[in-house]
């Protein structure tokens, strides 16, 4: 097993990496504002069941072989621009009344939330660069099991970012009272998320392999 200062180093760099808000913390604090505390945690879940698939892939030695293959890549790539870009279009898109007011969209389902979640994950490439080129470097081939390594790292990832989301999720379904409090501040707060998402996903457009 790895040592205890390999380990430390390991929680300090990847908290690092996960306070700083990229798509998955957008769609939780997103999720939090709109619907409250039990959404936003159940897209804390979403989110990390999409970790698992790359945890296992790493495990497994497929996500290198996924980075390694300009194709395979480019389609992860690609699709997940595509995702970020949609969720932006979403929150942008005007529902008017026939009074004119803008129309409140139909919450969405814990299990939707959830689905969404794990697919705002798995189409990130900066996730699957992360668990490729991030990852590895806490692994000491000399110990053997390389990928038992792996698996461990993994799990603590997960075990950081549910809890560094989970932070998200419950600060934003704390303010979001206020945050919400009156349909234009609403309407304020869809457009700001709609055009963070289209900046993340112009920003996901760049990720290259290497």
């Amino acid at each position: 097993m790895p040592s205890f200062e390999t380990v430390l180093l390991f929680i300090g760099a990847t908290m690092a990496l996960l306070v700083v808000p990229g798509p998955a913390v957008v769609y939780i604090v997103t999720r939090s504002v709109a619907q409250g505390r039990a959404a936003g945690l159940v897209s804390v879940v979403g989110i990390h069941v999409g970790s698992i698939f790359y945890v296992l892939l790493t495990s497994l030695g497929m996500s290198a072989l996924l980075l390694a293959s300009s194709t395979a890549f480019e389609i992860v790539k690609w699709l997940g621009v595509a995702y970020l870009v949609w969720l932006g279009i979403q929150k942008l898109w005007l529902q008017r009344t026939d009074d004119g007011s803008v129309e409140e969209p139909p919450e969405m389902s814990k299990l939707r939330i959830f689905a969404q979640g794990v697919l705002v994950n798995v189409l990130n490439p900066k996730t699957l660069v992360f668990f490729v080129a991030f990852l590895p470097q806490f692994v000491d081939p000399a110990l053997g099991g390389v990928a038992t390594q792996l698996l461990f790292f993994g799990i603590g990832f997960i075990v950081l970012g549910i809890i560094s989301d989970g932070a998200y999720a419950l600060l934003a379904s704390a303010l979001s009272g206020r945050l919400r409090r009156t349909a234009k501040a609403r309407r304020r707060l869809d457009l700001s998320s709609g055009m963070i998402y289209l900046l993340l996903g112009a920003v996901a457009a760049t990720v290259s392999q290497a």
